[in-house]
């Protein structure tokens, strides 16, 4: 017996000293995909072990061993007994597993309970405990970051109104900064949920009913890549709508055979293709892939296993600085015991303190386990593949690249399809002859299809002519909704309209209109008025000069034929003077008035027969209707200069003179200083031309 128990007796301290061997560095990784056709989790963790064992710096220190345990996804029962399993081993850490929120719980509860450092490489599903006596780390950048990522290139895109696509209940406590952003900017952000079902199709058609243009999508890489599908088989994948994906491996999807080249698409990515061992793993994962299964599953490495390999160097490298200040060891512990692990919470402030560039970019950890300090790149897919248009880094925040502001209409037009609605409509877009025996565009012709030839060929892109379906060009209809080509482009149907349109303000408001190729009807011009100092002959303007001869020729043969018809006529009863005697009109009634007025002037000469009505002027009805008519067309010639005269004289008001009579005026006019004498001895007042009045005294 006694040579029996002492082999029993020396066992547990065998394995102890195995266990504490600085020749072994022991980690642990949990993993709920083990298949061989899965993710490559297992693989890396290999790539990552042998690549640290066989560097030089390694020769002499201690072997990093990875004992990796398989369990089933969400599985409780499973994962609490899987690490009563581990913590017997004496590992410094625990990594894993990579898409078990409910087994990634537990194991940091248990890692907490004995102060062995756990690593998560998986987006955080629940809302975290604010005080935890343990911190655990996570590799995968957090819901926060992404949120704001999100927003920030809303904002850059002037996006005020989106639809947010979510797969799991926890999205809108995933995503709560972004939707505090729209809150704070008062911009339409509406939420929609996915059914037990998991078909996208009837969502998708709501949003498409709503016209909404940005679709934000949360969540995983097969889901986000089905509900792709169906959007593309509803025509919601085209150059109007634009897809943010919020899930990091966004490099992953599968999309060439999917969208139009004319999408706007968008992701984010956390692979550093930098790094100096990046090819290579991405070459060893496929070949494993193309060794092992049917088909390759990923068109590149997986987010979780670029993560468990960086977990690992994170690992080894702070256990490398904890050995400089002190020699540490582990051992075995249990589940029912109350025993921790006297170097886990040195381990832990020294894996906070790591900085390190890994497949994954920048490393580094703040006091709540997070990481912090890293970028993510803004991805948007193109017809040659994905490529960077910005970053978004946790301390600058968003950076696009430059070219995006000076992006050129060509590039984006180039051997692209677009779809033209059009009306037939002589001569913009007719029939051939012999139509029924040609297909496309070949059918048509006229100014339209000319127009466009020339376009597509400056441009380099394709089109289709297609013939509006209603047969109308577009008038809005009672609901809201509009008819005809106007309908068809803002229902997304066709791309251009080239047509004879008339624009309006009411279709201005819905649809953008080029410059008129076109233009019919009569046309109007307008000649600006050039300034410029007048002269002194500038009121001669008006007519040309000789227009003035034969003006001055007419004048003065009216003049002649008045005087002879005024000399020679019978009188007219005579008239009882007026009580005022109105001099010189020539102001109030123009130059036809003044004309007459030297008529009346020269007949007043009177002839023998009328010495009996001395004083008064001989009227009679030729004289009267031809003055009267010589009065209304001489008022003709001086209106071009009247609205001139009144705004100068609004302008620069100038005083009136006051009455002067001057005996020298009475001789010019033909008047007698006798006669005159007498008529002002008669007269209290006597008014002038221009309204003024001056008294005389009575003698």
């Amino acid at each position: 017996m006694p040579r029996v128990s002492a082999p029993l007796v020396l066992l547990p301290a065998w394995l102890v000293m195995v266990a504490c061997s600085p020749h072994s560095l022991r980690i642990a990784a949990i993993l709920d995909d083990p298949m061989e056709c899965s993710r490559g989790e297992r693989l890396s963790i290999t790539l990552a072990k042998n690549r640290i064992n066989r560097a030089p710096e390694r020769l002499g220190k201690a072997k990093v061993e990875v004992d990796i345990f398989e369990l089933l996804r969400d599985s409780e029962y499973e994962t609490a007994e899987t690490m009563c399993q581990i913590l017997p081993k004496g590992v410094v850490a625990v990594l894993g597993p990579s898409s078990s929120p409910a087994s990634s719980s537990i194991i940091s509860n248990i890692c907490g309970e004995k102060e062995v450092p756990h690593f998560k490489v998986a987006p955080e599903e629940f809302i975290k405990f604010q005080f935890q006596r343990f911190t655990t780390l996570n590799l995968h950048p957090s819901n926060t970051d992404i949120s704001v990522a999100v927003a920030g290139i809303l904002n850059f895109f002037n996006c005020t109104t989106a639809c947010l696509i979510c797969a799991k209940a926890e999205c809108l406590l995933n995503l709560e900064k972004l939707l505090r952003q729209f809150l704070i900017s008062k911009d339409t952000l509406s939420v929609r949920m996915l059914d037990d079902t998991r078909d996208p199709t009837p969502l998708l058609k709501e949003i498409r009913d709503d016209k909404t243009a940005t679709i934000i999508i949360h969540a995983n890489a097969s889901m986000s890549h089905t509900i792709l599908l169906k959007a593309a088989e509803l025509g919601m994948v085209s150059a109007y709508y634009t897809y943010i994906f919020t899930n990091l491996e966004f490099s992953l999807q599968r999309m060439d055979s999917l969208v139009d080249d004319r999408v706007n698409i968008l992701g984010f990515s956390i692979f550093n293709q930098s790094h100096a061992f990046f090819q290579e793993f991405a070459q060893s994962l496929n070949q494993s892939w193309q060794e092992n299964c049917d088909h390759v599953p990923f068109t590149g490495p997986a987010l979780s296993s670029a993560l468990l390999f960086d977990a690992v160097y994170a690992v080894v490298t702070a256990v490398q600085e904890l050995n400089r200040s002190q020699e540490i060891g582990v051992k075995p512990l249990s589940c029912g015991s109350a025993q921790i692990w006297q170097h886990g919470t040195s381990l832990m402030n020294y894996l906070r303190m790591v900085e390190l560039e890994g497949l994954t970019g920048h490393i580094e950890f703040n006091s709540k386990g997070q990481r912090s300090n890293y970028a993510l790149k803004i991805l948007q897919f193109t017809r040659n593949g994905f490529r960077q248009i910005g970053q978004w880094h946790v301390a600058d925040g968003l950076s696009m690249d430059s070219r995006l502001y000076a992006s050129n209409i060509s590039d984006s037009l180039f051997n692209t399809t677009l779809v033209v609605t059009t009306i037939l409509e002589n001569p913009y877009l007719m029939l051939k002859g012999n139509h029924q025996e040609m297909e496309g565009n070949d059918r048509y012709e006229g100014f339209c299809v000319d127009m466009l030839k020339e376009l597509a060929e400056i441009l380099r892109f394709n089109y289709k002519i297609r013939l509006v379906g209603d047969g109308v060009y577009g008038v809005p209809e009672a609901n809201g909704t509009w008819t005809g080509m106007v309908g068809e482009l803002i229902a997304r149907k066709a791309d251009l309209a080239v047509a004879g349109l008339t624009i309006t303000a009411e279709r201005e408001k819905v649809i953008d209109f080029s410059k008129p190729f076109m233009t019919l009807g009569i046309s109007i011009l307008y000649r600006v008025h050039m300034g410029r100092r007048p002269g002194y002959f500038s009121f001669l303007d008006p007519f040309s000069p000789g227009v003035w001869l034969f003006m001055l020729l007419a004048y003065l043969a009216v003049s002649c034929v008045l005087f002879l018809v005024a000399r020679y006529s019978l009188p007219f009863p005579v008239l009882t003077p007026p009580p005022r005697v109105h001099l010189w009109e020539l102001h109030q009634r123009g130059w036809g008035a003044g004309v007459g007025r030297v008529e009346k002037t020269l007949v007043r000469k009177k002839p023998e027969g009328w010495a009996r009505h001395s004083g008064h002027e001989p009227l009679s009805p030729t004289m009267s209707s031809s003055d009267q008519g010589v009065g209304r067309t001489g008022a003709l010639p001086p209106s071009p200069w009247k609205p001139e005269i009144v705004s100068e004289l609004e302008v620069h008001p100038k005083p009136r003179p006051p009455l002067k009579v001057h005996r020298e005026g009475c001789f010019s006019l033909g008047l007698s200083w006798t006669s005159l004498t007498n008529l002002l001895s008669r007269s209290r007042t006597i008014s002038c031309g221009s309204g003024s009045l001056a008294r005389i005294p009575a003698s």
